[in-house]
């Protein structure tokens, strides 16, 4: 019960100090998510620039959301593990935390994702109340659909199309 209290701790200081919070420019993508089973909603933007190999990195992800805590600690626990990462990683990440909230609460596999989830390990619990599942999974998904529009429109040096 001690790991599940300090979990609560962790997604109780992002909701109240988020990471990242604040809509910025440049940007290349921005996309608003709502989650229509509770209301939540996230509007996210990503700048990517390409670093020095020429491969895409997530400069900023900026975003403005309304919901439960759940939802808005999540945003602000993926800020802190994508931003400076290269999409492929950051969406990488992403698929370890769907992997995450698929089990069930399962402490074998958030032991196994601790690493490289970080704060968002936290939200282990949370996979054992399908409803809030969704609340969790919205940011990630809006990181996914507006990292694929901003590489739709970048071209490989970088630029706008």
């Amino acid at each position: 019960m001690q790991l599940e209290s300090m979990y609560q701790e962790i997604i109780l200081d992002h909701y109240k100090n988020p990471q990242g919070r604040g809509l910025r420019e440049p940007f290349e993508a921005e996309v608003h998510h709502v989650n229509p089973t509770c209301g939540d909603e996230v509007t996210l933007r990503v700048h990517v620039e390409d670093d020095a190999s020429g491969e895409p990195v997530l400069a900023d992800v900026s975003y403005e959301g309304m919901g439960c805590s759940i939802s808005q600690a999540s945003i602000s626990a993926m800020y802190e593990l994508v931003v400076g990462k290269p999409v492929d990683q950051a969406l990488q990440t992403g698929e370890h935390f769907m992997t995450l909230m698929q089990a069930k609460g399962d402490p074998a596999v958030a032991e196994k994702l601790e690493d490289e989830l970080e704060d968002a390990v936290a939200f282990a619990g949370v996979s054992k109340y399908p409803a809030r599942i969704k609340c969790a999974l919205m940011s990630w998904m809006a990181l996914k659909d507006a990292s694929a529009r901003a590489l739709a429109t970048t071209t490989p040096s970088g630029g706008t199309a």
